[in-house]
């Protein structure tokens, strides 16, 4: 690529954005984004960016006083002004990217959100998405017509768990049976790492009219610490559920991983109480909604800034994004 680079962090993602640029070892480019009494809102660059590489940091979660509506629009809009600036190339990091759950109709007349958001970014002119453990990775890959690029915490967290569970015996679970292939690649990369064999299973999970039952666990789980690994953790009630069922088979502790920490409804009940011992959780998502003790007591929360930032460096320069996530 032969622009120069420039690197935006929306108001919402600033400290995810200066930890991207600080790895990157680049300054933040200016912004302006001003809201007006009526509700409305305009967001431009401050600086040139004709001809440049440009990259703009949004992780698209909802928060009570600015909503995932909100940060879409407002990173729309100002992909739309980096266009008719004349920037060579717009590539969007969206830690968290929204309305990525709803990937396929599940009743009459469905909506398929994961399609129009991608609709959305390819009208504004956006060349490249990049996120991290999108919930459906096919989905997301197929959505979209532009450029896409797929990152993941996996070695994060393999190293973190590697370090703190030295000598250990492990079992990777899945809460689900639909995660095992998540699992299994977490297991491999867990198992180079500690260089001894380490078990995997999931729970039975049945859905139906909101409420989750399915009660057997097919892992051998005895005198063993239970990594549990997931996408997303919204309630917890699911990794809850599966954390019991270990404890009473037998497991010493249960560890929960999963990238994005949503904590909705009685998720600081679920993760202060005593079925997971602890949580791993990536930055994509602040825990906001927990409150500070909890956090502080039973929450780790692993950056993925360094892995966005050589995510950038690779794009600019041309490089793999595959190398990125090897272990």
């Amino acid at each position: 690529m032969t622009g120069d680079i420039k690197v935006f962090a929306l108001n919402a993602s600033r400290a995810f954005g200066q930890k991207v640029a600080d790895h990157l070892g680049v300054e933040l480019s200016d912004h302006e984004e001003r809201a007006f009494e009526e509700g409305e809102h305009k967001t431009r660059p401050l600086t040139s960016v004709r001809g440049a590489d440009v990259f703009v940091i949004q992780s698209l979660y909802g928060k009570p006083d600015d909503s995932v509506n909100d940060k879409l629009c407002r990173l729309l809009f100002f992909v739309g002004a980096l266009r008719d600036a004349s920037a060579d190339r717009v590539t969007v990091l969206a830690p968290y990217l929204c309305y990525a759950r709803k990937d396929r109709k599940t009743q009459t007349r469905d909506p398929v959100t994961t399609r129009y958001v991608a609709s959305l970014f390819e009208a504004v002119g956006v060349d490249c998405v990049v996120t991290i453990d999108v919930h459906n990775l096919a989905a997301y890959q197929n959505a979209f017509r532009c450029r896409t690029e797929h990152l993941e915490a996996r070695p994060l967290f393999a190293g973190h768990v590697a370090a703190i569970c030295v000598g250990d015996d492990l079992v990777v679970l899945s809460p689900d049976v639909g995660g095992m292939k998540r699992a299994e690649t977490f297991r491999r990369s867990l198992e180079r790492l500690i260089d001894r064999p380490i078990g995997i299973g999931f729970m039975e999970k049945r859905l139906a009219l909101g409420e989750v039952s399915g009660e057997r666990l097919y892992a051998e789980v005895d005198r063993k610490i239970v990594v549990m690994i997931d996408d997303i953790i919204g309630s917890g009630i699911t990794m809850e559920r599966a954390a019991r069922a270990c404890l009473v088979a037998g497991a010493v502790r249960v560890v929960a991983a999963a990238t994005h920490g949503l904590f909705v409804g009685r998720a600081s009940e679920v993760i202060g109480g005593n079925a997971l011992a602890s949580t791993l959780i990536a930055d994509s998502v602040p825990p906001f909604r927990l409150d500070t003790a909890t956090v502080k007591a039973k929450i780790t929360v692993l950056s993925a800034a360094p892995l966005f930032g050589d995510a950038i460096r690779a794009l600019h320069d041309g490089g793999s994004i595959v190398d990125l996530l090897a272990d």
